[in-house]
């Protein structure tokens, strides 16, 4: 077993920070509607401010790897917001492959798809889903902070249905499209243990019966374990997998708040991953400190357990590279005292040096703001010899960064079990040149024939990706 921590080691604490003391845009929006009328033409002014006058000052690739540039805090009026506007794709455009590769859409027409589980027999589950419905914002500020959700297609309605893909000769036609399980609440995980399916409700783990073949389900699910929600559920994917001998499941909860503004009593049993029993129901924390952890797999060489993680908001575009690391029991990554091991954050009051110690670098750093969530690591991967042995990764696209970050598919390789290069993109040009998203990768995962399948949020679409033969 290894160790983040005696791999690179602690980097000292660095009390030469600056105090941070802008609100936090969760703040911002929440500012009661006490403006009058015309005070929209100034907040709009502001938000156009704050979208053009922080800009990054190292190249992007510095925040990647095993040792990345962490460079000090960048302080402004306001944090920097820069929306791609979701756009979807038109008249036959499609995302761009690495050389000897292929795409092609698998599914179209879906209802913001999020996560894809292959079930043994090949079938192909979606969840399409999107947020529950959070108090609104009121005023003026709740109107921009609408439009600007909007504008990232980020506020459509929950479908809160799982659909099954059918391509049984596996030649990327889908032949039968059914709707498997409805009636959900903002479903994200999947996994399938001895005939039963766990799904990952953003409340909780709901079991449903499974037979082989079957193209849905209709019987009542039975709740494993209550996840941490409430009226206010930031960061309310819950994903979901097994452990290899079935014994257990393990949850991701993201946090509920950028670095706990709100305080630390909302944030129970969040940024962690949960250990659930599968038998009994009762779970245990496993790792900790973990902001946004989304996407999770088995390394197939280690066997040890990966997730990538989306780090905070509002230090800048530098800053903090969102990372993907093994977890062990008991790990904590730092958040929120913490980032990067011991980089402590000025904004987290009361001060904790005592959970600042403890905090383990992660194994590696995947971009500032890039919003990586899809974790998958190669497993029989038709895609060539280029591509079966390392990591791949959904990256969703940044909100927080200026220029934008994100928005592509990419690979980094392995040897004996960890990170072993730099990264490659398998998928590109999510972004069009004037900046709009033309798509936005979320899970990504391979079906039964090696073909990659990602999972599309903004486009509607699962496309698959396979070797340009």
């Amino acid at each position: 077993m290894h160790r983040a921590e005696e791999k690179y080691g602690r980097k000292p604490v660095n009390p030469g920070n600056p105090v941070l003391d802008w609100p936090s845009l969760d703040d911002f929006w929440k500012v009661p509607a006490m403006f009058p009328t015309r005070s929209i033409l100034v907040c709009v002014s502001i938000l156009a401010l704050a979208s053009c006058g922080e800009r990054a000052q190292l190249p992007l690739e510095a925040g990647f790897g095993s040792d990345p540039q962490l460079p000090e805090p960048t302080q402004t009026l306001l944090p920097t917001v820069n929306i791609a506007p979701a756009r979807g794709w038109e008249n036959g455009q499609m995302p761009q492959p690495a050389d000897g590769l292929a795409v092609a859409p698998f599914a179209s027409d879906l209802d913001h798809p999020r996560w894809i589980y292959v079930l043994p027999n090949g079938d192909v589950l979606v969840a399409e889903s999107n947020a529950p419905a959070n108090p609104p914002s009121g005023g003026i500020v709740g109107a921009i902070e609408r439009n600007v959700m909007t504008r990232a297609g980020a506020r459509t309605p929950s479908a809160d249905r799982i659909t099954l893909l059918r391509d049984a000769d596996g030649d990327g036609v889908v032949e039968l499209r059914t709707a498997f399980l409805e009636g959900l609440h903002s479903p994200f995980g999947m996994a399938l243990v001895e005939g039963t399916l766990y799904v990952a409700n953003t409340d909780a783990v709901v079991a449903f019966p499974y037979e082989t073949g079957q193209t849905q389900i209709t019987a009542a699910g039975e709740t494993l374990t209550a996840l941490p929600a409430g009226e206010v559920n930031r960061h309310w994917t819950k994903n979901l997998i097994a452990s290899p001998d079935g014994e257990h499941l393990y949850v991701a909860i993201g946090s509920n708040s950028n670095v706990a503004e709100a305080g630390l009593e909302i944030e129970e049993g969040r940024a962690a991953i949960w250990q659930i029993d599968r038998a009994t129901g009762e779970h245990r924390i496993f790792g900790s400190g973990l902001r946004n952890p989304v996407g999770m797999d088995w390394e197939p060489v280690s066997g040890e357990l990966w997730t990538a993680v989306n780090e905070r908001d509002e230090l800048g575009s530098d800053l903090v590279p969102d990372y993907m690391t093994s977890v062990e029991a008991g790990d904590f990554f730092g958040w929120p005292w913490s980032y990067y091991g011991d980089r402590v954050d000025t904004r987290v009051e009361p001060a904790r040096p005592d959970m600042v110690a403890r905090a383990i670098r992660p194994d590696y750093a995947l971009g500032a703001h890039t919003a990586s969530l899809g974790l998958s690591f190669a497993q029989d991967s038709g895609l060539g010899p280029d591509w079966e042995s390392g990591a791949y990764i959904g990256q969703h696209g940044s909100w927080n960064r200026n220029p934008h970050s994100g928005y592509k598919v990419i690979y980094i390789p392995f040897e004996n079990g960890d990170p072993a290069g730099d990264p490659v993109d398998v998928l590109a040009g999510f972004l069009d040149e004037d900046g709009n998203a033309l798509g936005r990768p979320v899970g990504v995962t391979f079906d039964q024939t090696g073909a990659l399948l990602v999972a599309d949020d903004v486009g509607n679409i699962i496309w698959r990706v396979t070797r340009d033969e």
